[in-house]
């Protein structure tokens, strides 16, 4: 099997090559962040800057990615607290269908950056506060014509939400929302999906509670 096939499933690793395509990122920030306590998108990073969760990723994200999108229906507490408020310039998509969890957002945020001509979106969660360009770089290589999404893989698990996926897939991740599925790893059994494992496994640190954010500032 060559790095160009593209099976179901594949774990690879990706030759010194990078897609030109332009890419749409899209931050998934609609939790209700149940283990945190509070909204973990307007939670100050631990640093000097005092700047939200949810900002910092955003500005990571846009070194990368030619627009980002912000997934969150306006009932959640990300589009409350955050939303009109300044930070790094993003579009919100607010349409996600409530109660869908983190795969309503990826349809929704699939579906808007397919409406304005993106034909890949990186996505990753709010909550990923280590990521670095480095990771859309590393997926991005992974972008073959018939690969419908490239997830994040480390010795331990994939990683559905440290992807990037075709935007045509909406309307198969909406049909998998449509008929009650809520867990994120449906899309690697629905999506011709390639699995890389990454060089730096901190980037995909998640961070869901406060005992985790604690040795984040103490780290």
């Amino acid at each position: 099997m060559t790095d160009s096939e593209n099976t179901r499933g594949d774990l690879v690793d990706l030759p010194e090559s990078t897609t030109t395509a332009p890419i749409a990122g899209l931050v998934l920030a609609g939790g209700r962040s149940r283990r945190m306590g509070t909204d973990k998108a307007s939670l100050q990073w631990p640093d000097d800057t005092a700047e939200p969760m949810l900002a910092r990723i955003v500005r990571t994200v846009a070194e990368r990615c030619d627009r980002v999108y912000v997934v969150a229906a306006q009932e959640s507490s990300a589009y409350r607290l955050l939303h009109g408020t300044g930070g790094p310039e993003a579009v919100w998509v607010t349409d996600e269908e409530p109660g869908t969890g983190p795969l309503g957002g990826l349809a929704a945020g699939l579906a808007a950056a397919a409406a304005d001509g993106f034909g890949l979106g990186f996505v990753c969660a709010t909550d990923m506060l280590l990521i670095g360009p480095g990771l859309i770089d590393e997926l991005a290589r992974g972008a073959t014509p018939s690969t419908q999404a490239v997830i994040a893989h480390d010795a331990r698990r994939d990683h559905p939400m440290a992807a990037i996926y075709r935007t045509s897939s909406a309307p198969v991740v909406a049909d998998l929302v449509a008929g009650g599925e809520r867990r994120m790893l449906a899309v690697l059994d629905a999506l011709e999906t390639r699995r890389v494992p990454v060089s730096e496994p901190e980037w995909l640190t998640n961070v869901n509670a406060p005992e985790d954010l604690h040795d984040l500032r103490v780290s």
